[in-house]
């Protein structure tokens, strides 16, 4: 934890000796709003679609039966010379989802807070120093949470059972034209409104960007949960997890015009942690568990109007790491694959339609199918409307 105080102090104090080096400037300022909405229609080919047998790929968001609603997002933004702001509001089930560990405040039920997606303040410091304070969403994986930024409306299983958003401090560094670095000091992941915990995360990003896209390599290393204490054991449980530890490597480029090629490939793996036997806490036994996998993006223009593209992932649980994700072995091991077809029809500049296909394929019997009968794979579609102002 000194360590951890110690980064912190240091993160806080930087700023602060850019402030008091510099003189005032004459800052001119700029107040936007911008946003999004999206709604679907998803159905499954070989499984029902009604009522407690409904199936969907254990990911996040697009995944309602029927007629379904996304999100309403609406952003606004401050940009000043050297200070801005970003409050980021969702409203919706796909924006409920993306902010699941926000209502702590509230007691575990919806408070106010379960708007908020992101809300943060940056200090431009120089031209190469920005230092970022309060909740954002994750520099992890490919994907993100707002449908506009994604090429396919399903999302992956790395994205969904990555990190989705961080509150903390964070330094980004331009380091040349085309390299840049991330340092942050962050609560446990998803803990936007406060830390409950009293552990903190860390985080960093190496960037390597040209004209034609850039590759990252994420790192993130923490306790998520906390250390057990004899007198917090009735309010944090009898067991706690070891330090979390991901990596991910994400690159995206134009290799024409009108061919892209994107990829996302990470590890996550969580220690075993402490326990409580009934008379003291102890070292829990067992190895870590976790998850990795990859996936390859490819997507091609055919003109201004229409675009394909495909996903394809490959997702490895080991160790029960998230159980109820995938179909797991008797040692708590699982597979999947997933391949995804995605069309782009830009109706208008800012109103896209995206007709999809997707085939989930378990390792072990994990989906039902239309004579109720176990089964490793699902096959569905769905019909989205995206449109952002």
């Amino acid at each position: 934890m000194k360590k951890f105080y110690s980064i912190l102090a240091i993160l806080f104090l930087l700023p602060v000796t850019f402030i008091l080096a510099q003189e005032e400037q004459e800052t001119q300022s700029e107040f936007s709003l911008s946003g999004s909405v999206d709604a679907y229609f998803r159905s499954n080919i070989n499984a029902p679609n009604k009522g407690d047998a409904a199936q969907s790929p254990a990911t996040s968001f697009g995944n309602l039966p029927g007629f379904s609603l996304g999100m309403a997002n609406i952003i606004a933004t401050y940009e000043g010379e050297k200070v801005g702001f970003v409050a980021d509001l969702v409203f919706g089930p796909r924006g409920e989802d993306a902010v699941f560990g926000s209502p702590l405040y509230a007691g575990g039920m919806a408070g106010s807070s379960q708007i908020i997606n992101q809300l943060y303040m940056y200090y431009n410091a120089s031209d190469a120093v920005t230092f970022t304070l309060g909740n954002f969403n994750t520099y992890l994986g490919y994907e993100v949470i707002s449908p506009t930024g994604n090429f396919n409306y399903s999302t992956s299983y790395m994205f969904s059972y990555g990190p989705f958003s961080h509150t903390g401090l964070k330094a980004d560094f331009q380091l040349s034209d085309n390299w840049s670095l991330m340092a942050s000091v962050m609560n446990p992941t998803d803990m936007t409104e406060l830390n409950f915990y009293g552990s903190y995360t860390l985080g960093g990003q190496l960037a390597y960007t040209t004209d034609a896209g850039g590759t990252y390599l994420n790192l993130l290393y923490g306790d998520q949960d906390g250390k057990l204490e004899m007198n917090t054991l009735s309010s944090f449980g009898p067991s706690s997890m070891g330090n979390t530890f991901q990596i991910d490597l994400t690159a995206g480029y134009d290799l024409t015009e009108s061919l892209y090629l994107g990829l996302n490939t990470t590890y996550n793996t969580t220690a075993a942690g402490q326990m409580y036997n009934g008379s003291a806490i102890q070292d829990a036994t067992g190895d870590g568990y976790g998850f990795y996998g990859v996936a390859g993006y490819l997507q091609y223009a055919t003109s201004d109007k229409f675009s394909l593209g495909a996903r394809g992932e490959y997702f490895k649980v080991f160790n029960d790491g998230l159980d109820g994700v995938v179909g797991l072995d008797g040692v708590g091991d699982g597979r999947v694959l997933a391949g995804t077809l995605s069309g782009n029809i830009k109706i208008t500049d800012n109103f896209t339609i995206i007709p999809e296909v997707r085939a989930d394929l378990m390792s072990s019997n994990f989906f039902i199918n239309n004579d109720f009968q176990s089964t490793k794979n699902l096959a569905s579609f769905l019909v989205a409307g995206v449109f952002s102002f």
